[in-house]
């Protein structure tokens, strides 16, 4: 049930220490701020969490948590939730994707007047956020293999979500054509299935359930080991609509791009039907969502039009090569190896970057050199830069997209803002 709507949110009824918490972690971001050293919300959340490390519960009391987790899309996802649940009251959110539980308690202490707390988790803290939080509802999304000196291996993340997720009483909304998901959601009372679709299957060929050979004949996928298989969804892309549990179809008019966020749709209106929002107006609100974090956001540098594009990972990459401009568009592509990217860059081996023969193909960050053997073994044309600028000054008519991984996306952001 939701919450109570006549609740003043999750700070009215703090206790003496956790009002004091909220206020130094509020006073640590704003000089953090000030300092230029960012948002705060992580050094602000760690500062109260000392203070009081029962916050995270303490804010949470009162609204009605959903709780977004996945290897890819979690930061769109959780957006487009928010925007639909807004529809039935006031949100709060970690929409700049502070997700460990530092940045959550930052997110929740500024939602004063909040009735729903939409939260993006890391994939490896979210059966404790879940605990702290008391979430009416979970998205899983997928898992992928990601930054693995820091991460799990994907099977070992996904017994952590099973065994983390075991007897929640929290709607589980989980990605039905994910096996790991599958598997992990599996051990949960009350899970909505959603047909979201599974473009990188490269993690998904052995059973998480006893090790097998799956088998994966078009969009359906079973062990014929075990008898571990696909459920029957509630839900569904399919095309550019939703498909609800009564079968209806409802259109998708996102101005963002790509198939994965159709797929983020289709698994959006699914949470916010928990919530008691119709699909058609959570959709609706859905297509006001022009860019997430500067994700898709198209800028001006030197007269020429840019287009930013993160890439996290393998599977990111892969649904990232959809949505480019075909040959011969000119691509910047950034990787850098830092702590917030994990500094393995072995995955730049799992992607396939032959897709990009044909494109003039601009190389720069932190390990662009480790890209450029990449990219000489896949055949593609490159060019080693050591500045946006410089490749903008290079490259040949036609809109630019620049793909970079976190922290290097995160650059290009500063750069094209001066």
């Amino acid at each position: 049930m939701p919450a109570n709507p006549e609740s003043a949110g999750p700070s009215a009824t703090l206790p003496p220490r956790a009002k004091l918490a909220v206020t130094a972690g509020k006073v640590a971001a704003a000089v953090s701020r000030t300092a230029g050293r960012g948002s705060g919300s992580v050094i602000g959340g760690k500062i109260a969490l000392r203070l009081d490390p029962d916050l995270l519960r303490a804010l949470a009391q009162n609204l009605d948590v959903v709780l977004v987790s996945a290897t890819n899309g979690k930061t769109t996802t959780t957006r487009l939730i928010a925007e639909a649940l807004k529809a039935a009251g006031p949100v709060v959110s970690n929409a700049l994707g502070a997700n460990m539980p530092a940045g959550i308690t930052s997110a929740l202490a500024g939602g004063s007047d909040a009735r729903f707390a939409v939260i993006e988790v890391d994939e490896k803290y979210l059966a404790g956020v879940a605990r702290d939080t008391d979430p009416k509802a979970i998205a899983l999304l997928n898992l992928s293999r990601d930054q693995l000196d820091r991460s799990s291996e994907t099977r070992m993340l996904a017994e952590k979500w099973r065994e983390g997720l075991e007897g929640s009483e929290a709607v589980i909304i989980a990605n039905a054509d994910d096996p790991l998901v599958t598997w992990a959601a599996s051990s949960c009372r009350r899970v909505v299935w959603v047909a979201a679709g599974q473009a990188y299957r490269e993690d998904a060929w052995s059973c998480p359930s006893c090790g097998g050979v799956m088998q994966r004949p078009g969009e359906d996928w079973f062990c014929p080991s075990c008898g571990f298989r696909r459920p029957q969804p509630h839900w569904a892309l399919q095309g550019d609509h939703v498909v609800d549990p009564q079968g209806s179809a409802w259109p998708i008019r996102l101005q963002l791009p790509g198939r994965a966020n159709l797929s983020n749709a289709t698994s959006s209106a699914a949470v916010a039907a928990v919530f008691g929002v119709h699909p058609q107006i959570a959709l609706q609100r859905m297509e006001s969502v022009e860019a997430v974090a500067g994700r898709y956001e198209s800028v001006t540098v030197a007269g020429r039009e840019v287009r930013l594009l993160l890439a996290k990972n393998p599977a990111g990459w892969l649904e990232t090569f959809t949505l480019i401009d075909q040959p011969p568009a000119p691509v910047v592509l950034s990787v850098n190896a830092l702590s917030a990217d994990g500094t393995d860059t072995s995955w730049l081996w799992d992607v396939d970057y032959e897709r990009l023969v044909g494109h003039p193909v601009f190389v720069m960050g932190q390990r662009k050199l480790d890209l450029a053997v990449r990219l000489e073994v896949a055949g593609v044309h490159f060019q080693v830069v050591d500045s946006l600028a410089q490749a903008v000054a290079a490259a040949p008519p036609g809109r630019i997209e620049a793909i970079a991984n976190y922290t290097a996306f995160q650059q290009l952001r500063r750069d094209v803002r001066g």
